[in-house]
This record gives structure tokens, sequence and C-alpha cells, in this order.
């Protein structure tokens, strides 16, 4: 490595070859550079993660700075992994040199429950060295690559044969098969699809639509929209059960967080108001549960009407709305 002090060669030829050999010293640090930064972050987001761990803290904002701390450590492991790969073309040996000197976290082991396609690569027929054709096996070297196939659709006929009866020329014919939703296209993995995508990875129809377009299938935001309106209303007797399963504990757990609702000219702040059954820290063999309800204000004529049949005990914070539901008044009884 040369110093300020040090002489610049006169020679073209040495000069091109030390100014290459700069720009791999750069490229080298900037990446050690970027992994200071990545450790930095990472450990600001364990730090955050502890603070909200040890007190108990579910604020808005701690939430929102853990959130920004993993966008920020994503955003420094992409630009790392850049700089590496680049210094590895830049400076193949030097690069080499550094991944000995800073060794990688060992990755995760790929899932043993996964199909395995094994592609046998063509075996040399000559020793590499002599030219010789007298070759034994001595074992193989096994690389592993985790590949997904693009989604896959299909149609599936459902065919129901009918006889004619040759006594009294009845006709007769297989029972039609269940479906989520009657006269209804899509099956249910097509619906539990649709709905995953909506209301857990955010998704909307519109986009959704656009997807599935790119994909060859055309399926538009309304008939979308129909499907999962017509899920809601197949889904309701389970959503009952769960509600009903819930609010027949002795003890609940209620809270509520806010979220997020486009509206007209701007977003408003709705309320996810959580009921949820767990007996298990009290030897109790029932599955836990949660009910969830949304309402477009914290107002407590909400939490009234969703604990409006029940009576036991519920854990809950000092919310205001909750104090007639404590009242001696209350029908059937008061919440404790």
């Amino acid at each position: 490595m040369t110093t300020p002090s040090d002489p610049l060669p006169t020679d073209l030829a040495a000069a091109h070859a030390m100014i290459l050999a700069q720009r791999e010293l750069l490229t080298l640090a900037k990446s050690e550079v970027t992994v200071g930064r990545l450790e930095i972050e990472r450990l600001k987001l364990m730090l955050a993660k502890a603070r909200r761990e040890q007190f108990g803290q579910s604020s808005e904002r701690g939430r929102l700075l853990v959130e920004q701390l993993e966008l920020a450590i994503e955003d420094l492991e992409e630009a790392q992994a850049e700089q590496e790969a680049r210094a590895e073309i830049a400076a193949p040996e030097a690069a080499k040199q550094k991944r000995g000197q800073n060794p990688r976290p060992p990755r995760s082991p790929l899932p043993d429950n996964l199909p395995v396609e094994r592609i046998v690569e063509p075996a040399p027929c000559a020793c590499g060295k002599c030219g010789s054709q007298r070759l034994h096996k001595l074992g193989e070297v096994v690389s592993k690559t985790l590949e997904c196939e693009p989604r896959r659709w299909k149609i599936i006929e459902h065919v129901r044969e009918k006889f004619s009866c040759r006594d009294c020329e009845a006709i007769t014919e297989a029972p039609a098969p269940s479906h989520p939703i009657p006269r209804g296209f899509a099956g249910p993995s097509l619906l539990a699809m649709v709905l995953v995508n909506k209301f857990l990875l955010h998704q909307p129809l519109n986009r959704q639509s656009k997807t599935y377009t790119r994909e060859g299938i055309e399926i538009d935001v309304s008939t979308l929209a129909d499907r999962v309106g017509a899920c809601v209303v197949a889904l309701a007797p389970i959503v009952e059960a769960i509600r009903t399963h819930v609010m027949s504990a002795e003890r609940i757990h209620a809270d509520d967080t806010t979220v997020p609702v486009l509206a007209k000219l701007k977003t408003v702040t709705g309320r996810i108001w959580t009921y949820v059954r767990d007996d298990r820290p009290f030897g109790g063999n029932d599955p836990p549960a949660a009910a969830f309800h949304y309402s477009r204000s914290r107002a407590g004529e909400h939490p009234q009407g969703h604990l409006a049949g029940y009576v036991g005990l519920m854990q809950a914070d000092a919310f205001d709305g909750y104090n007639q539901l404590y009242k001696a008044q209350r029908k059937p009884a008061p919440i404790l």
C-alpha cells in the first residue's frame, strides 16, 4: 500500500497499475464501512426490541421505530452484498482473503420436507491430467439450491355422468360437489389466496387483478370483489363460532389499536378491537382464540356492543369507554 510520501511512478503502465490497485482498496474499504454501519443498525434494532420486551412498550412510536430500523438493515444488507460482489470482480484474490477474515454467519438449513429434484451432471470421460479413460467413482459432491416454480393455474372439471333407467326411464346422476360459493367459478384454493393476499399481505384487489393478468388469467376487480363479499357470508358461521368461544371464557383480555383507513381526500384513523381468550396460564385445556372487531372511532359504544352479553373477568387498560361495563346496574351483570 502506498503512502502520500511515496514517489509517484513516472511510467504510464506503472501509474495505471497503481490506479487499479487503489480502486480495489477503495472498493474493499467501502464494503468494510457498510459492514460497520450494518452492525450499528443491527445493535440499535436489538436495543429497541429489548426495550419493548423489558418495559412492555406498545406505543405506535416504538413500533414505527422498530420497523424503520428493520428497513434500514434491509437496505444496508443489500448494499453490502452489492459492494462485495463488485469487490470480488475487481479484486478476486483480495475479496477472497477478506471473506476468510470476516466469515458470514452460518446459513439456516434448507427444509427437509420439500421434494428434491436430483440432477446428475455429465461425468468426465477421461482424466483431466493424463487423459486416461480408466476412471472409477470415488464419491459425489452435492450442492443444494433452493428454487421456486412459478404459480401454476389449472381448470378442474367435475364430471357427473347421467344414467337413464331401462325400466322406468327415470334419469339419475351423481350429486353436485359442494362449493364454498354457489355457482361460483373460483375454487377454494383460489378464494383462499385472494383473501390472504388482501387481508394478510395487504394487496388490494386491483393490484391482484393486474398480477393475475400478467400470468394470463383475466379476472376483473368487480369479480374479485364479488368473490370476497361471498366469502364473508360463507365464513360468517366460523367467525361467529370463534366469537362465541371467546366470550364463553371466564376471563378475557381486551385491547384496541389504531389502523390507518383510506378515506376521501385523506387518511383517517380507525380502530381494531381485540378480545383474547387464553386459559393456558391458569391450567385450562380449552384452545386460545381471539375475536377482532373494527370501528371508525374509539367511542365507548363499540366495546359495550361487542361485550353486550359477556359476564366474567376482563383485563384491560384504563380506557374510559370500558366504564359502563363495570357498573353494578349493567345487564345481565357487571364485568369484573
